[in-house]
């Protein structure tokens, strides 16, 4: 069989590198990795690709953008801003909106896909906390996505502090005074990020570089390495028919998966390209050159950087002490320090939690049911309801104005819920998911009802109910109903008081926590206590001796001289 001239060049090119990199084997493996297929799995790749977006409208923005804080007298089509004194970075941003082709498109779909890239982060953290992804091998991979999403933040927030506005000039603001707030080593710092008192001269080249070089450069390398532990560990799957934690059901990424991914980030980026032509974001020349005297409602970050707002307006005033000399301004530190520091160590140190509590050492590749592990998916809930309070919080003048309230009142609100609505969430979060879980083992032991009475000769009426399939019933069964910890005594056979004893202890009470309110799966001794019901097991093959009255939904009844259904689970 002959081949095409652009056939063998291809196979000597590949052919060339293999000899010289021997990549063939390593691409083969690859190609043949088999991957699950479910929709959840697409958090992962819109992030990816939104990122991709952004690195290619990017490169497309620094090449107009001047980063730079020198003043110049604004003269262009933006009639509003004709004479007024701005930075260079401002006027730059000005002219890459109205005077290059295509730049207010571009900037756009940039912001957009910002937003995109912080909301598929975040998703998918949640798709992996709730199924309990996390789980060993892949701790360190869960810890390598935090890292990215702490990336995202400070990518998002070098972005859109650049143009140099009102907006995101009072977000340095912000920024300064949040990192003066740090106790010794505060007003140093501020010195050291600004370059001298804040605004500085040296803010916006210096966002500058961390935006386009060395906050990209962390998270490419991030990604790499996340994909890596992917290819490593293989992908998670969803319990289900055949899948186990020693296997992978699902497809080869060559050439099922590479197809799917290439035409989905296709998808991302036309979504994106129409956001960015029909809804206008961040339009600068709406606030004007930053100058910190304009105070005014309705001005808030990027939503991802919304829960920072909202905690610093929950936070009283004044609660500034002063000790030795140096005040602490504890209405600064605590909102912007202290509560984003223990929300985002929660999600951090979690996995290792769950781990030292369960004493599991197993590999967990099957995904779990959040319904399983009722108090994993109430602390969850409870912590993106916090989330939720002070996102909304960081809103609560456009609240105000918009409905008419008082936002003295809707702040106390906000105030009250922050410490009542997660723990009311994780509550009614637990108990929906224990409720379900005998819901499961009823369904196990009893099946589902059909809505058929069956009466017998002697008069006995019993209900019918519908066997679950094996996959069905193994998905309800096949989970681990994690016990409390049980530690050794305080002290050893000769009285000595065992070392370790005090964390020994801490660790059982933490478990308590966890998994003293549990559902036991069904067992096969109990199901099959179920399925025997006594002398209705001898009437089996005895449909001639007697008729039934099966009484349907209706209430009407009809002679049925089939007798499989008294097998059935009643």
């Amino acid at each position: 069989m002959s081949t095409s001239p652009t056939e063998s060049a291809v196979a000597g090119t590949v052919d060339y590198l293999d000899q010289r990199t021997g990549i063939a084997g390593a691409v083969k493996g690859f190609a043949r990795k088999i991957f699950p297929d479910h929709w959840s799995f697409l958090l992962g790749e819109i992030a990816l690709y939104s990122f991709v977006i952004l690195i290619i409208t990017g490169v497309f923005l620094t090449m107009f953008f001047v980063p730079s804080m020198g003043l110049v007298v604004y003269e262009g089509p933006v009639a509003s801003m004709n004479g007024q004194l701005m930075s260079e970075a401002f006027a730059s941003t000005l002219d890459l909106s109205f005077e290059v082709r295509g730049g207010l498109l571009m900037r756009q779909i940039h912001h957009w896909a910002a937003l995109l890239f912080m909301a598929s982060i975040v998703t998918h953290m949640m798709r992996v906390f709730f199924t309990g992804a996390f789980r060993k091998p892949r701790e360190l991979n869960w810890m390598v996505g935090f890292l990215l999403m702490i990336l995202g933040l400070a990518a998002g927030f070098t972005g859109y502090s650049l143009p140099d506005d009102v907006l995101s000039g009072n977000g340095l603001r912000i920024t300064d005074g949040v990192v003066k707030s740090i106790p010794l080593i505060g007003s140093y710092l501020s010195y050291f990020i600004f370059g001298g008192e804040f605004p500085g001269e040296d803010i916006i080249s210096r966002l500058f570089t961390l935006h386009i070089l060395v906050v990209p450069g962390l998270i490419l390398a991030l990604v790499g390495l996340h994909l890596l532990f992917v290819v490593l560990h293989k992908h998670t799957q969803y319990p289900g028919g055949g899948r186990t934690d020693n296997n992978v059901v699902g497809f080869p990424l060559f050439p099922v998966y590479v197809a799917k991914a290439g035409g989905f980030f296709f998808i991302v980026f036309g979504v994106l390209a129409f956001m960015g032509g029909t809804m206008a974001i961040n339009n600068v020349w709406n606030y004007g050159p930053f100058d910190p005297s304009p105070v005014s409602a309705g001005a808030q970050p990027d939503w991802y950087m919304l829960f920072l707002e909202g905690s610093l307006r929950l936070m009283p005033g004044q609660t500034e002490l002063v000790i030795a000399g140096y005040t602490l301004s504890l209405n600064v530190l605590i909102p912007a320090v202290v509560v984003p520091g223990l929300l985002f160590t929660f999600l951090a140190v979690y996995p290792f939690l769950e781990a030292a509590v369960t004493k599991d050492k197993r590999e967990h590749h099957v995904l779990d049911r959040p319904r399983n592990v009722p108090v994993r998916t109430g602390l969850g809930v409870g912590f993106l309801t916090a989330f939720i309070i002070l996102a909304l919080a960081g809103s609560n003048d456009l609240i105000a104005t918009h409905f008419s309230l008082s936002i003295n009142s809707i702040t106390w609100v906000f105030r009250i819920a922050l410490f009542v609505a997660p723990v009311l969430a994780f509550w009614i979060t637990k108990r929906i998911c224990l409720g379900l879980q005998r819901k499961d083992h009823e369904l196990v032991l009893h099946g589902h009802e059909t809505g058929r009475i069956v009466r017998f000769a002697n008069g006995e009426y019993i209900e019918v109910h519908k066997p679950l399939a094996d996959e069905e019933r193994w998905l309800r069964v096949n989970y681990d109903a994690h016990r409390p910890l049980e530690i050794e005594p305080r002290e050893d056979s000769r009285g000595v008081r065992r070392k370790g004893f005090r964390k020994d202890q801490a660790l059982q009470a933490l478990s308590k926590f966890f998994y003293e309110d549990r559902v036991e799966p069904v067992t096969p001794l109990e199901l099959a206590a179920a399925h025997s019901h006594g002398e209705h097991d001898q009437l089996k093959g005895h449909a001639s001796d007697s008729a039934l009255a099966i009484v349907g939904p209706d209430g009407t009844g009809v002679d049925d001289h089939s007798l499989d259904d008294r097998e059935q689970n009643h």
